[in-house]
């Protein structure tokens, strides 16, 4: 389809390209160094290593119903909304695009939400793993679903993983199982992590239904093992997190802009983050990117429409970006 967007040029190349063959269609990705432009080196920032975490059709009130107690614990320990926003259409790759672009559906021009569309039709915009790269930092991405190569760009990422198929989808245990075997081996700066368990419950049974709340504390759980081998690999007090999702749902779907469809928890956690909820703060899905940028010191693309929520931050007043 043809859709508005802006680019924003990031100085980053492709060395290597690695297809592993794993399963029906598998989409593996593994990138050398930078090779186009040169590569800037680290700048001062909130940390050095920041681990991003999306649930996949996670609502906020299904933290508490479902007494979710890592989701819980992030709130009561970090700094936390849980009436953001995400974009419309308040779809997966719409909404994982703004969320890691900084821009919204009219500027990446990504509206659709399937594999096939997400092969063929191509757009051009910045990521927070381009940006993030090609000033030095290490990064990884394990997506929980196959439509979203279109955040896969060549030469972002230093790895990435998707599964294969038309619905090709793995669990939140396959998912966080795969990244700490990947901590144990890698340490990259910038870590998204990708957990859909929620979403498929919710189209299968109804969303706040009992095998959608069973899907939230499964989620919960490998959050929980996925905060530990980050807490191995990075060191206490050494890593920020930020947990968010891409929709909520009501009934069996979502992608309305109905209050149940479009309002998402955002969560910060960890080095440098202040305690508290940020109730006067408005945040939409494209604030995260350029929040996560800014954790990390790099100067966000000019064309970016999101900003940085530095109110979750405890030297926000400090911190210039």
């Amino acid at each position: 389809m043809s859709s508005p967007h802006r680019f924003v040029p990031v100085a980053i190349g492709l060395a290597a390209l690695v297809t592993v063959q794993a399963c029906a269609r598998p989409h593996y990705l593994v990138s050398g160094p930078l090779t186009i432009g040169p590569t800037l080196a680290p700048s001062v920032g909130i940390t050095k290593n920041v681990v991003l975490v999306s649930i996949d059709g996670l609502r906020p009130d299904a933290i508490a119903r479902f007494q979710a107690p890592t989701l819980q614990r992030l709130i009561r320990e970090g700094s936390y909304s849980l009436s953001a926003r995400t974009i419309l259409p308040s779809k997966t790759l719409p909404s994982h695009t703004s969320m890691l672009s900084g821009e919204p559906p009219e500027q990446h021009g990504v509206f659709w939400n399937n594999v096939t569309s997400a092969e063929t039709d191509v757009v051009e915009f910045s990521t927070v793993f381009g940006t993030a790269r090609a000033h030095g930092y290490r990064t990884a991405a394990f997506f929980s679903k196959a439509k979203f190569s279109p955040l896969q760009k060549p030469g972002t990422l230093d790895y990435s993983q998707a599964p294969g198929g038309w619905f090709g989808r793995w669990s939140s245990d396959r998912t966080v199982a795969d990244v700490g075997a990947h901590l144990r081996e890698v340490r990259p700066n910038l870590l998204f992590v990708h957990l859909s368990d929620p979403d498929q419950a919710g189209h299968e049974s109804g969303w706040m239904g009992g095998t959608y709340g069973r899907a939230v504390t499964a989620t919960d759980a490998a959050l929980g093992r996925l905060l530990a081998e980050a807490e191995k690999v990075y060191g206490a007090g050494n890593y920020s997190v930020i947990v968010t999702a891409d929709h909520g749902g009501h009934g069996y779907d979502h992608g309305s802009a109905d209050p149940l469809d479009v309002t998402i928890p955002w969560i910060a956690w960890g080095q440098g983050v202040r305690q508290g909820a940020l109730d006067d703060v408005k945040i939409q899905t494209f604030d995260t990117a350029p929040t996560v940028l800014w954790m990390l010191g790099v100067p966000k693309p000019v064309a970016w429409d999101g900003s940085a929520v530095t109110a979750a931050f405890q030297s926000a007043a400090t911190q210039t970006h």
